[in-house]
């Protein structure tokens, strides 16, 4: 299927062939007729695209001022790799949409095959969407103008926070598409409207849907005109839904105001706010989040938990259903505001278009092999097929290990595949959910096809190993799928995430004789810790250890932190440094004990906590686990103390050996030439590759993964306890 793709290194705009997505749990497979460009967030996308990259530097200073202290922990190379690797990964742009749902996941109750609806997806031949990110289409409202619900969404949240009474008096500063959207949904509030702008186009539209206008290019005193308008009382309301970096409108809205009015900022302004203003007359300044309640919250959106209607009226959905509503009665007319089409084979023209000087509103995508606008197909009917596997080149010869990767996401883009490509692998397949990421690592690296369809892989007998990077909950039923496939696995950490699922594994690798198992346990191989471990060879007495991770705080709700997604913090990070003092001591942990510091806290999203591992030869390691530190000190630092000695690797950028002899020269010379952090990915999955091809044994023993994964999930129950 094609989907629009943005570069947002170059700016550039394309449609590109990419796998079609699947039907999943309380989720539309919807088949697009039409979608609806933004003219103001994709506008800002693409121009910030095209921008070079000191001018995106200094478009978002607070990126900037994370770069500098990545800079700080992880050296300049590393960091500059990483900002390059965020600016290669291609954007799906688009979020307005209406087709035909081709399938309903599972759990989906409100909807049925062949209903027309709108859903925030993307400009693509084929999206799934969220169930709440939907609604049904009246049979009278036409593709066209449904095309137009997401934005008019965007427009009525907004009117919602000025909670409008009949008969006010408001301003509407900016008359863009979501402007004149704003514009007729206030006059169907009963409201009187003054609309303000530059462009004499759309002031002449803003007129015919009833508003009076100023026509900023004239000069035309908004305020007189305002103080006009409200009869010498101030206006009721502002709504800003211009785009500027400046502070005027908000300001300006101040100024119009009467006592104890109401500002609500839509669009983009400066917020440089005069207190004086907002002060005198108790002011109240909102800002509106995109088309109403539920929105980036993962339990409504993605979960499909609704709110209750007694207590959320006015969800994203029900805002949707709100607007065809207006729509079906003739109140809403959006059909003037429809200036230009484009079949989604040139909708790098439209975006043109978009950034260019030529005057536009409405810009429409048209899709090929869409049934007539206004009617959806019978409840039999299927629209067109689309391959969810893309070719884009040769098989890897035979002779090479050949790998598909599962899960193309930002590190394995940047490391893993990279990894794979230096070990000599050869790429077979790149699989992910929706498609976009797959088609581009396939292209970037070589893969010889994209794909969102894991099950052709596993039965494919040309691929001999399956890499998962998938998010958590997933690495245990992909792992137990590859395995019971015959395939060799290689699973980033964690292996799982409950102890059933570890049991499972057990069987599985007891029953796959000859097949390797290998979790993405990269530190052990990193050069600095083989140094380390060269250095500790001779010494006898058990070691003390201790293991410092400054992690940092992440949101309550990332998926990390979710029991059902990620596992937890411990399982999913700590995990780590198990391994990895488990690996030094070269001896079986027979008791662990943790302590969480604040357990509940939720205000900063803390997950500091204590592991203190006694291993079978006496040794003792300690991990400090600090989601609390500031972010510019070093992420990780190994002490090691034993018989008189201690050495100290920093960061895995430098190791610092007392009482023992200093680390040999062609590792100095080896640690000088890298110049940046290196934990070892390399290494690793070369180690992972070569077994697999002469059929040696796997690099780390199965008896140590599983006693890593036992320790994990049990400290991460004692912490969440």
């Amino acid at each position: 299927m094609k989907q629009v793709l943005q570069s947002l290194d170059n700016g550039s705009v394309r449609s590109l062939e990419v796998p079609a997505p699947a039907a999943k749990p309380g989720h539309l497979l919807i088949h697009t007729r039409r979608s609806l460009v933004s003219a103001g967030t994709e506008r800002m996308l693409v121009e910030f695209g095209r921008k070079s990259l000191l001018e995106k530097a200094r478009s978002q200073p607070d990126k900037v001022r994370q770069v500098i202290d990545k800079v700080k922990t992880d050296g300049a190379l590393a960091t500059f790799d990483a900002v390059a690797a965020k600016l290669d990964q291609p954007l799906a742009l688009g979020y307005s949409n209406v087709g035909v749902a081709d399938e309903v996941g599972a759990g989906v109750s409100t909807f049925r095959r062949g209903d027309r609806v709108v859903s925030n997806g993307k400009h693509a031949e084929l999206v799934c969407v969220p169930q709440n990110l939907c609604a049904r289409v009246p049979d009278g409202v036409s593709d066209d103008a449904a095309a137009f619900t997401v934005l008019a969404a965007v427009g009525l949240q907004g009117i919602r926070l000025v909670e409008p009474t009949l008969g006010e008096c408001v301003v509407v500063t900016g008359l863009g598409l979501i402007g004149l959207l704003t514009v007729q949904l206030l006059r169907a509030h009963g409201c009187r409207v003054l609309g303000l702008d530059f462009d004499r186009a759309r002031l002449e539209l803003a007129a015919r849907f009833g508003a009076e206008v100023v026509d900023l290019s004239l000069d035309g005193d908004p305020l007189a005109r305002s103080r006009a308008f409200s009869r010498g009382r101030g206006v009721d309301a502002v709504l800003i839904t211009a785009s500027t970096t400046k502070s005027d409108p908000v300001a300006q809205a101040a100024r119009m105001c009467r006592q104890r009015g109401r500002i609500v900022l839509v669009g983009v302004s400066g917020l440089e706010l005069e207190r004086a203003e907002f002060y005198a007359k108790e002011l109240s300044f909102r800002v509106s989040c995109s088309y109403g309640p539920g929105r980036y919250d993962a339990a409504y959106e993605q979960g499909g938990h609704d709110y209750p209607v007694g207590f959320v009226r006015w969800t994203e959905q029900r805002n949707f259903e709100a607007v065809l509503d207006l729509m079906a009665a003739g109140t809403l007319d959006v059909l003037p505001l429809l200036t230009h089409r484009f079949a989604l084979e040139r909708a790098a023209e439209a975006y043109d278009l978009l950034a260019g000087d030529q005057p536009s509103l409405g810009i429409l995508l048209e899709y090929s092999g869409a049934s007539p606008p206004g009617r959806a197909p019978a409840e039999g009917a299927r629209p067109l097929p689309f391959s969810r596997t893309v070719s884009v080149g040769p098989l890897p010869a035979a002779g090479r290990v050949r790998v598909a990767v599962v899960g193309t996401g930002s590190y394995a883009g940047r490391t893993l595949i990279p990894a794979l490509v230096d070990a000599g692998a050869g790429l077979h397949t790149a699989v992910s959910e929706l498609g976009v990421s797959a088609r581009h690592a396939a292209t970037k690296f070589g893969f010889a096809q994209a794909s969102t369809d894991v099950e052709p892989l596993l039965a494919d007998p040309s691929v001999d190993a399956v890499v998962i990077a998938t998010r958590h909950s997933s690495h245990a039923p992909l792992t137990l799928a590859a395995l019971g496939a015959g395939k060799h696995v290689f699973v980033e950490k964690p292996l799982c995430t409950t102890l059933d699922e570890l049991a499972e594994l057990e069987r599985a690798i007891a029953a796959s004789p000859g097949r390797l198992l290998m979790v993405g346990f990269n530190r052990r191989f990193a050069p600095h810790v083989l140094e380390l471990r060269r250095l500790l060879a001779p010494l006898r007495e058990p070691k003390l250890m201790v293991m410092t991770v400054n992690a940092g705080a992440l949101p309550r709700d990332h998926w990390l932190v979710d029991p059902a997604v990620g596992g937890g913090r411990i399982v999913g990070e700590a995990c780590h440094f198990i391994d990895l003092l488990r690996h030094l001591a070269g001896s079986p942990i027979v008791e662990h004990r943790v302590q969480a510091r604040r357990p509940g806290v939720a205000e900063r999203g803390t997950d500091d906590a204590t592991l203190t591992l006694t291993f079978a030869d006496g040794s003792l390691g300690t991990i400090i686990y600090a989601s609390s530190g500031h972010r510019s000190f070093p992420k990780e630092r190994l002490e090691v103390f034993c018989e008189g000695s201690v050495l100290r690797l920093d960061n895995f950028r430098s190791l610092t050996v007392w009482g023992l002899p200093r680390p040999s020269r062609r590792h100095a010379l080896a640690a000088l030439a890298a110049m940046k952090q290196d934990k070892g990915q390399f290494a690793g999955v070369r180690a992972f590759v070569d077994a697999v091809a002469r059929g040696g044994s796997a690099p780390i023993p199965f008896d140590e993964l599983l006693e890593v994964a036992r320790v994990s999930i049990l400290a991460q129950q004692a912490v969440s306890a």
